[in-house]
């Protein structure tokens, strides 16, 4: 049973963080990688610089500790010196006291030779140290400069990205194969234009075969071919003959339509009804 859970757990965290990668915005998570290097930085910049404080105190520490051995040395040289000038004086006693000082001085001489001997040691150690945080500082600043560097490039991708991602979205909706929204497409508009045009052809094609379209003709012929005989008779009284282009078969059957059955079943003389009066 606990084998199930904390694998149920592990599949549970699993699951989540696949779901958090999949609706996190990839401009934040560029952002959170590079504060994170850049605090790694900072604190590998301020860990060098410790290694470097330590080894400017252990060169201060050994200057010191150099300052003293050079005033041990003299020390027990003036001691020596002065216990040497006592025994010519004959005075055996102040001559062993001098002696007594240098031999004391020679023992501290001799302890601080070998703290200066470790502070070198150490000193030598700092120096490597240093020299290693500093290639490291340098190093990891490289890295640092070309994930910002990546990061300028990967912000860059994901606009083009975003961008084409709204282009294929809009020639989605443009495409016949959209689904269906509060807009429509503008297939759908097409289709809706060519249903109402191809009605009103429809319309206008059972409107031209009634009776009114028929008698819509007789008048428009009629009138046509009065409007021809005036002309024709205009061209008599002018005493010119009318011109052969304008001569057809349509307005020999305009005359014929014209020159119908009037009321009474009689014909109509239409020379003498379009001449003028003289």
């Amino acid at each position: 049973m606990a084998n199930f859970f904390s694998r149920f757990f592990r599949y549970a965290n699993a699951s989540a963080n696949q779901k958090f990668d999949a609706r996190a915005d990839p401009a934040v998570q560029i952002e959170q990688a590079i504060q994170d290097a850049q605090r790694q930085h900072a604190a590998l910049t301020q860990q060098a610089a410790t290694v470097l404080g330590n080894r400017r105190q252990l060169e201060m520490r050994l200057a010191r500790q150099l300052g003293e051995v050079e005033n041990m040395q003299q020390s027990a040289r003036q001691s020596l010196v002065l216990a040497d000038q006592a025994r010519a004086a004959g005075d055996t006693a102040k001559a062993a006291q001098y002696e007594s000082a240098a031999q004391s001085f020679a023992t501290q001489l001799v302890s601080a030779e070998s703290s200066v001997e470790d502070l070198k040691a150490l000193h030598d150690q700092a120096l490597q140290a240093a020299e290693q945080a500093k290639e490291a500082v340098a190093d990891n600043e490289m890295r640092l400069r070309n994930t910002l560097a990546e990061r300028t490039k990967l912000m860059t991708q994901l606009e083009s990205a975003k961008m084409q991602e709204q282009m294929s979205k809009a020639l989605t909706s443009m495409s016949e194969l959209a689904p269906k929204g509060d807009t429509p497409t503008l297939g759908e508009v097409r289709d809706k234009i060519e249903k109402r045009y191809a009605t009103a052809l429809g319309q206008q094609e059972l409107a031209s075969g009634g009776v009114e379209a028929r008698m819509l003709e007789v008048r428009k012929a009629t009138i046509d071919a009065s409007a021809n005989a005036r002309l024709d008779s205009i061209r008599a009284s002018l005493g010119t003959g009318a011109p052969a282009a304008l001569t057809s078969p349509a307005s020999a059957d305009q005359q014929a339509i014209a020159g119908g059955a009037d009321g009474a079943g009689t014909p109509v003389d239409t020379t003498k009804a379009a001449r003028p009066a003289e």
